[in-house]
């Protein structure tokens, strides 16, 4: 146990570590970033409940009043889900600023990794990550999240990426950095709204306990960073395709024309593709979240035992 002098363990979270039982880590960035009050504070609590009830103690990850916290309150989920944008959306490089100044951040799936990592827990649930996005060749846009998951310990479960990304780049990266990419129970990336993206993946595992097997292996062999398990989003709530895919282009053609880049674009891209898809594109964010939460205390809990 890394007692870092910037850490907060909650007490539910600390008692579970101490006694060896499964711990899910959970970011931020969607409760200040990914959907609107309260919707984003139901859906952060609503996750919390499903780890629980699928035998695993969920660990929230912010970082408040310059503060890393592993595991907050309802008031602090409340907090965040208020402030909304006013959080800063924090990455690895905005760390040392934030915590100096005292400040509030969301945590990204790298900072989330970095904090994990440091209170000792070794699987972590999101959306999607974030990855080589369209056009990097020029921008070198590249998300921090494919570094974070090539040097630090932590599985992480997501829907796959994000199609507003380039899916094939994202796959080369990741291959560089030797990061393994698993498809649960599928040989196909899942692009987070749709179940197939048309990129297979490295390996496909079809249980959880076979996951924490691969992982405990990684671990024990010493070979540093994450592993990255794709689980697509359930069938019913799983978008059409084409509309998903139109949606994406005409977001993107409106965030060039309006020149936004950085750490505002995928929150921009998002946003238009909810406004386009009428929400149906949050009703299925929402589905997948729950169904990563799910799948990741299942694995917790066979890499405790």
């Amino acid at each position: 146990m890394n007692l870092n002098k910037y850490l907060d363990i909650s007490p539910e979270v600390k008692a579970a570590l101490d006694a060896g039982k499964p711990v899910v880590a959970l970011e931020s960035t969607i409760i200040s970033h990914g959907m609107p009050y309260p919707q984003n504070v139901e859906t952060a609590l609503n996750v919390e409940k499903i780890i629980r009830e699928n035998g695993a103690t969920p660990a929230t990850i912010a970082i408040i009043g310059g503060r890393l916290k592993a595991g907050l309150s309802r008031d602090e989920i409340e907090h965040l889900g208020k402030k909304g944008y006013e959080v800063t959306k924090a990455s690895r490089r905005d760390l040392p600023v934030i915590v100096a100044r005292g400040m509030d951040g969301a945590t990204t799936v790298a900072t989330t990794m970095i904090i994990a990592e440091m209170a000792g827990i070794r699987v972590f649930a999101t959306g999607g990550i974030g990855g080589v996005h369209r056009g990097a060749e020029v921008t070198m846009d590249i998300s921090a999240d494919l570094e974070e998951l090539a040097q630090t310990g932590v599985m992480v479960i997501c829907a796959g990426a994000k199609s507003i990304l380039d899916l094939g780049l994202t796959l080369e990266y990741l291959e560089t950095k030797g990061v393994p990419v698993i498809g649960y129970g599928t040989d196909e990336l899942p692009a987070f709204y749709t179940r197939k993206s048309g990129f297979g993946v490295d390996y496909r595992i079809d249980t959880p306990e076979e996951l924490a097997a691969a992982f405990q292996a990684k671990l024990d062999m010493g070979l540093r960073g994450g592993m990255l398990v794709t689980n697509p989003i359930p069938e019913e709530y799983s978008m059409d395709p084409d509309v998903i895919n139109k949606a994406i282009d005409e977001a993107i053609e409106e965030s060039k024309r309006l020149g936004i880049h950085g750490k505002q674009t995928t929150p921009f891209l998002l946003a238009k593709v909810k406004d386009i898809t009428g929400g149906d594109s949050l009703a299925s964010n929402i589905r997948l979240v729950y169904n990563n939460a799910q799948l990741a205390a299942k694995t917790a809990a066979a890499l405790a035992k």
